[in-house]
């Protein structure tokens, strides 16, 4: 990816106080839909989130990258899907080089001390979270709140990660208390759920071409 293809203004990260509470969302967003909008809403609230950092990855390693929309394209859909001020879109890992999640964050933490950081996720990927690399030391890192999806709501359970760290798991009433605990610390989040997903929009998406439909 050419970084002098993407708008300068993406490749730093967000500015952040000392203090702050900041959550980071990180996915492909291949397109985003209104289920991510969903997650990142549900974490700025039941977090008191003071920021939300949307970071659109480069490309997912644990995913084929044959449908990949351009980057540029992403971040432009992710801007226009995301009106709340505090949802701060960003793609500064191509600035670092990095497309794994684990130096990512350890990068995060040591550039921005003082800032209370919280890794969030989808309830869906909690399945393979521990397909990811360094998974575990992604959990020792920052504290992680898992939103609840469609069909994961008790999947979440069976998780790799949910039972080697069982001892972690924090009350969801206690959620907004999770940015200020040393990790390892996570918590499940019920909520309103999207039944959308990104595979689903972009296979909708080749049904339209295929038929001719607008």
């Amino acid at each position: 990816m050419r970084s002098d293809a993407i708008e300068p203004r993406y490749l730093k990260m967000p500015h952040v106080e000392k203090g702050m509470a900041v959550g980071l969302f990180g996915g492909s967003f291949n397109p985003p839909h209104e289920g991510h909008v969903l997650v990142a809403d549900i974490a700025l609230r039941r977090l008191g989130l003071d920021q939300l950092w949307w970071m659109v990855t480069p490309g997912n390693p644990l995913k084929d990258h044959s449908q990949l929309s351009p980057l540029r394209e992403r971040l432009a859909l992710s801007e226009a899907i995301t009106p709340d001020p505090r949802i701060k879109v960003t793609a500064f890992e191509v600035t670092i080089g990095q497309n794994y999640t684990a130096r990512t964050l350890e990068i995060v933490q040591a550039r921005n001390p003082g800032v209370h950081f919280v890794w969030i996720m989808g309830a869906d990927s909690l399945k393979s979270f521990h397909r990811w690399q360094n998974w575990q030391r992604i959990a020792r890192t920052f504290p992680i709140a898992v939103i609840d999806r469609p069909g994961s709501t008790l999947a979440f359970l069976s998780s790799v990660m949910a039972k080697t760290f069982d001892h972690a798991r924090i009350d969801e009433e206690d959620a907004r208390a999770l940015a200020y605990r040393p990790a390892p610390a996570w918590t499940f989040i019920h909520g309103p759920r999207s039944p959308l997903s990104s595979s689903a929009l972009r296979q909708r998406e080749e049904t339209k071409k295929d038929t001719g439909n607008k």
